[in-house]
């Protein structure tokens, strides 16, 4: 009987001390520092401070546990001694605080994720950025008419050769002078009640002049009319290196969808932990940009002037940020 009693003893002290030290201890370390968030162990009442790589078992947990801050999952950091002790499940290095208190990062107290409201927002940014053109394209043409389709087409032939030449040395080694149309048509006369009848015939021969010296412009243009063109299209200016502007509308619009991020998570009374997603939503390159006024028939005697004008890119960006608060 005296043997039953002192089994039902131990058991019951094993019932009621499982989450104490059961046996006694035989050896220490030195003072430590020990840093990682509180977890509950698989024993009740049970109180870990892990790490990325190790677990340590506070053997002393109730000493702080009235603390306002002593709560699953937030930062911790301990100051104490492991010690050579026995727990029910042995989880964890036994360690016994002489101090414990929440770990700061930038003066900040790290609360438990529990603890974290994380609110997303969407946000985006616009940037427009203006750049000079560095290219002028031109279209000129040389019309042609005669009665018969092989005269204007002579006369037409004749007068081009004439007008690209002269278009070559004004616009320099750098230019490009290319073909860019041609039409040979029937010029008809239509009468009420009576099928059209053909008067005559008109040839067209267009080129392109792309120029990258834009001081060259004025003075094509003039060239152009003197040798024999009779159809000048209006001027477009284009950024042909638009890189360095996309890229600076991208950075614009990306710093300020970011501010708007900031402002939003101020107002909230938090702050932007993570920015999640970044869309670009594209950069409008520069369209070309046309003289008002279609240039025909320009002077001989006086200089066609060209004021050139800036163009305009845009870019556009969205982001997925998260604010904690």
């Amino acid at each position: 009987m005296k043997r039953l009693l002192t089994t039902c003893s131990v058991i019951a002290l094993l019932a009621l001390f499982s989450t104490q030290i059961i046996a006694a201890t035989t050896g220490t370390e030195s003072n430590k520092t020990i840093r990682g968030r509180l977890q509950k162990t698989v024993e009740p009442g049970g109180w870990l401070v892990v790490d990325n790589t190790q677990k340590f078992l506070l053997i002393n947990a109730q000493r702080f546990q009235n603390e306002s801050w002593f709560k699953e999952g937030v930062e911790v950091e301990a100051v104490g001694e492991t010690r050579d002790v026995m727990s029910v499940y042995m989880e964890g290095t036994p360690f016994e605080a002489q101090s414990l208190k929440p770990s700061t990062q930038g003066g900040n107290q790290i609360v438990s994720g529990a603890d974290k409201r994380v609110t997303r927002v969407i946000v985006s940014g616009d940037s427009l950025v203006q750049a000079l053109p560095d290219t002028a394209i031109l279209t000129i043409s040389v019309v042609t008419q005669a009665k018969s389709a092989i005269d204007a087409q002579q006369q037409n032939a004749a007068q081009s050769d004439a007008v690209v030449r002269t278009l070559r040395t004004a616009a320099g080694a750098g230019a490009e002078v290319k073909t860019s149309g041609y039409s040979l048509q029937p010029q008809r006369i239509y009468r009420e009640n009576q099928p059209p009848t053909i008067s005559g015939y008109e040839a067209r021969n267009t080129v392109t002049v792309t120029i990258g010296d834009l001081t060259k412009v004025g003075p094509v243009i003039d060239a152009a009319a003197q040798s024999g063109a009779n159809d000048i299209g209006g001027v477009a200016f284009t950024l042909r290196k638009d890189r360095p502007a996309r890229d600076e509308a991208l950075a614009l619009a990306t710093r300020e969808a970011m501010s708007k991020a900031q402002v939003i998570a101020q107002a909230l009374g938090g702050r932007v932990v993570r920015i999640v997603e970044v869309l670009e939503e594209g950069t409008v390159r520069p369209r070309p940009m046309y003289d008002a006024e279609m240039l025909r028939g320009a002077q001989k005697s006086v200089a066609t002037p060209i004021e050139i004008g800036t163009l305009d890119i845009s870019g556009r960006v969205q982001i997925v940020a998260e604010v904690e608060n």
